[in-house]
């Protein structure tokens, strides 16, 4: 493989300067170029699979099957998906009719927003940039392609390739750390996308801030798992928070940070995790293709330094294999709210469970901490499922899995406040963000007659005199309320449903009884 190579600094505006060229020629106006590119792009990913394997193998020490199925295969889907949509995706939109504005034609044309930033995380270069990349480019939008310095292998293949499949002056990858991404941020842009952290999200919008630039934050956080003891199916519950722990080493920003679950139930989760875990690695987590490992030093030296000080119980791992950068999957019982484990996000292969007493304080613990990108309840009861819905927050709510959410088609994928902000990725959510909505209005012929000026006087100066005319010319309003509503009309659930249902029963019957006499 070749080495990462840097872009010079001095490039990086010439750079810029060719992708707004293109951008303003009109070329990505043409919906079929767009598709080409599209289809190149799926191409890229398809043609190099094996190649693109061995370098995330490299970056990540990620088994090549876990890459197939959650990075390389749904990047190809992505571009499929838009491939075949981006032609209805990018018509014209006319607003439904109004009688106060059919003399005018009004449509809204999608059109690109210009020169897009896309900056891509270490832990998934394919969907973290590529996917990115592929919603701009559907959009109608040049791209500027930054991937990250902590992945050099995968980073440097898709440096190679890019400019082999698609022309440089419609994406173009620039390489580099702190001071190429800095002078980057220092040029305007139609749209940045960033993916990474919290504090280095702030720095980003604070950049962007200075040229006006709107930017879409995909962050991170602490996000909770649920247990509803009483429904949930045990082994699978167990089996599907330990992949999102381990899966690329527990570093995904969606994955599950910590458990709160029962105090009495806590034991036996810790059973099923065990038992999980035995599955997952017969031959250890250190194992050849056992698992991912930390991305560098710093990655390591910092999750290692937090179970170091929990105060919890370490009942499953807990080894450390300094060469390889390597942490075993690790679960630790009885954390508390203060823990050292639960100061950060994690995002590692560390587990700590909270048991709790009741629900109302794992509920209470979420709502007043920073939004989560995502929160995961283990339950087959609707009432539970819909109780955690209506009192948390977070980017996304998952029932009984975890993590699939970002490559689910037709979900959006974003955060709240510190998890994200700005809008989504996937599929149409993500050509939305990249895409500015033109409105535009054609006045019909015949309301542009100066004589008609006359009949709408009321709308140029003087307006002196014209005050009850206009005020007769307001909508109508509906009903003035009495007061809010005792309970909202627009919530049916099982209580609301069940007296209908019987009603509807009763009067079936007994019209079938009417019919009966009458039929005598």
């Amino acid at each position: 493989m070749s080495p990462l190579v840097y872009t010079p600094l001095h490039e990086i505006e010439k750079i810029h300067a060719d992708l707004e060229a293109t951008f303003k020629s009109g070329k990505l106006q043409d919906i079929e170029y767009r598709k080409y590119v599209l289809a190149q792009l799926g191409y890229l990913v398809k043609d190099n699979f094996n190649a693109i394997e061995l370098a995330l193998e490299k970056d990540l020490g990620r088994p090549p099957l876990e890459s197939e199925f959650v990075e390389i295969n749904p990047t190809i889907d992505e571009a499929v998906i838009a491939y075949e949509n981006v032609a209805n995706w990018s018509k014209p939109v006319k607003p439904a009719f109004s009688s106060a504005w059919g003399a005018t034609q009004r449509i809204v044309y999608k059109e690109g927003k210009g020169v897009v930033l896309v900056i891509g995380a270490f832990n998934f270069p394919l969907m973290t940039g590529l996917n990115p990349v592929i919603s701009a480019i559907a959009a109608g939008n040049t791209v500027v392609y930054k991937p990250s310095e902590m992945t050099p292998a995968t980073s440097a293949l898709l440096s190679e390739l890019l400019p082999k499949y698609v022309d440089r002056h419609v994406i173009h990858v620039v390489n580099g750390s702190i001071p190429e991404t800095t002078k980057l941020l220092e040029l305007p842009y139609g749209h940045v996308m960033f993916t990474g952290s919290g504090p280095v999200g702030r720095i980003v919008a604070g950049a962007v801030a200075k040229t006006l630039t709107p930017v879409t934050l995909e962050l991170g956080g602490k996000s909770p798992v649920i247990i509803d003891p009483k429904s949930c199916d045990l082994p699978s519950t167990a089996r599907r928070i330990l992949f999102g722990k381990t899966h690329n080493s527990g570093q995904i920003c969606i994955a599950p940070d910590y458990v709160i679950v029962p105090r009495y139930f806590q034991d036996t989760l810790v059973e099923a995790l065990k038992k999980a875990y035995d599955e997952f690695f017969p031959e250890g987590p250190f194992a050849h293709r056992a698992m991912s490992r930390m991305i560098n030093a710093n990655a390591y030296n910092r999750l290692r330094g937090l179970v170091e000080k929990t105060e919890g119980e370490i009942v499953v791992g807990g080894e450390f294999k300094e060469s390889i950068r390597g942490i075993a999957p690790t679960i630790v019982k009885n954390c508390t709210w203060t823990d050292a484990l639960m100061s950060q996000e994690i995002f590692g292969p560390v587990l700590p469970l909270i048991p709790v007493d009741d629900l109302e304080e794992g509920l209470a613990h979420v709502r007043s901490n920073d939004v989560p990108l995502a929160v995961y309840v283990f339950s087959s009861d609707k009432r539970f499922q819909d109780k955690i819905r209506r009192e948390t927050q977070s980017g996304s709510i998952l029932f009984n899995d975890v993590v699939l959410q970002a490559i689910a088609e037709g979900l959006p994928f974003g955060g709240v406040g510190p998890s994200g902000s700005g809008g989504y990725h996937n599929g149409k959510y993500g050509f939305d963000v990249f895409t500015h909505d033109r409105a535009s209005m054609n006045v019909h012929p015949l309301l542009t007659y100066s004589r008609l000026d006359s009949v709408l006087s009321f709308r140029f100066p003087p307006y002196l005199g014209r005050t009850f005319l206009m005020k007769h010319m307001a909508p109508a309003l509906p009903k003035r309320p009495k007061g809010p509503p005792t309970k909202s009309s627009s919530s049916y659930g099982a209580s609301t449903w069940v007296p209908i249902i019987v009603a509807l029963f009763v009067a079936g019957g007994v019209a079938a009884q009417k019919t009966k006499v009458l039929s005598r």
